[in-house]
């Protein structure tokens, strides 16, 4: 029986752990692609190391590095998912939007490569700022919408997942939380849709706890930059694992990620032209469906602020685009 075939673009932290949690799951065969320089090759290394190990735990994949500014990209023929996580991470003081030219340019170079050797496949964006660049996936590659997705949501919600559990200390499986809107200080957690048990979250913690919650949500990943200097990967990477999870197997799972709004989605959210994290269901297609959330006035009004903010981007990303 055919295994999946997943490609990982980038061998930096996240794409390193990306490969690695895909390998000890044994979820398909990995290709790990990353760049040749000073007479290194980290991809080959890296997937090696990782091959052996699955030979050590009995998982029957194969796990393939290639050095792409040695040998090209010729290795994505077939894919059923690609991953991208190359990028230059943000740094301490360093914007989303610091981020987005040079990575806009790096971006390319993969969606030719991408549009050449893997026109069939789904691909997950996570490279920042995410949002925008998935955006600019979208357009680059000329697929459907619904076959490029960004991991944003699915960890942001993990985030605050983690601080009501830091604060009420139940197990992980009795909280339910939702984080919608771009990934970045614009980020709405979602408390009229997050649950502690059965209860509201909103009926187990007062105002200004909530509050509390909320902005250590929104500075999560800005936290870990200035205790680290650089990005979080474990996290980030787990994230799109269970991204690539629901979509190998079909598994229809709700989750929350950046997705390209139309139609009844864009008119229940009052938003388009953009790429914005929503509940959407992940299956073997790639977004198959939206979830269409009730949000309250204070939310709706967030969601969009949070939209108008992208929009700016994306405007910013056709210009640039039109210079690349």
């Amino acid at each position: 029986m055919k295994k999946p075939k997943i490609s990982v673009i980038g061998a930096g932290k996240v794409g390193e752990n990306v490969a690695y949690l895909l390998t000890i799951l044994g979820l398909g065969d990995v290709y790990l692609f990353a760049r040749y320089k000073k007479g290194l090759e980290p991809a080959k290394a890296k997937a090696l190391d990782l091959k052996q190990m699955a030979v050590l735990m009995d998982i029957d994949i194969n796990v393939k590095g290639i050095s792409y500014d040695k040998e090209g990209f010729e290795e994505l023929k077939g894919s059923d998912i690609v991953v991208i996580t190359a990028g230059i991470p943000r740094r301490e003081g360093m914007s989303r939007e610091d981020l987005l030219y040079e990575n806009l340019k790096i971006l390319k170079k993969f969606t030719d490569a991408i549009k050449e050797y893997a026109k069939d496949s789904i691909i997950i964006v996570v490279s920042n700022p995410v949002d925008t660049l998935t955006y600019a996936t979208i357009k680059l590659t000329g697929f459907e919408p619904r076959r490029v997705i960004g991991m944003a949501g699915v960890l942001d919600s993990a985030r605050f997942k983690n601080f009501v559990k830091e604060k009420i200390g139940i197990s992980n499986a009795d909280i339910r939380t939702l984080v919608l809107g771009t990934h970045g200080d614009l980020m709405v957690p979602v408390t009229s849709h997050s649950f502690i048990g059965d209860k509201p979250i909103e009926e187990v913690f007062s105002a200004s706890e909530i509050d509390e919650l909320i902005e250590k949500t929104r500075k999560g990943g800005a936290q870990i930059v200035s205790l680290m200097g650089t990005s979080a990967y474990y996290a980030p990477a787990a994230s799109v694992v269970i991204m690539v999870e629901s979509i190998i197997n079909d598994r229809k799972r709700v989750m929350p990620c950046s997705v390209y709004v139309e139609g009844e989605a864009a008119k229940h959210y009052e938003i388009e032209g953009v790429c914005i994290g929503l509940p959407v269901v992940l299956g073997k297609k790639g977004v198959e469906d939206f979830e269409l959330v009730n949000l309250s006035g204070y939310e709706k009004r967030e969601l969009l602020r949070s939209a108008k903010t992208l929009k700016e981007m994306v405007s910013l990303a056709d210009k640039l685009l039109n210079e690349l």
